[in-house]
């Protein structure tokens, strides 16, 4: 549930999955990249595993290569 989820967690997360279906010219890989350093630059110790995880569901659901 998003009220569960860390602040920081599901901001990264939204700025992700913006880039991810929005943004055709940034790759996936790049995008799941910036957004793991940033969890764990802001996050707990859990929280890159956690968006890399989120993100990665998204590009596939959206079908980002």
């Amino acid at each position: 549930r998003l009220e569960r989820m860390s602040r920081v967690d599901r901001n990264i997360i939204r700025l992700g999955a913006y880039e991810l279906m929005h943004v055709n010219d940034v790759p996936r890989r790049v995008t799941l990249n910036e957004a793991v350093e940033l969890a764990k630059r802001f996050g707990n110790e859990e929280s890159p595993a956690f968006v890399n995880g989120v993100l990665d569901r998204i590009a596939d659901d959206v079908g980002k290569a």
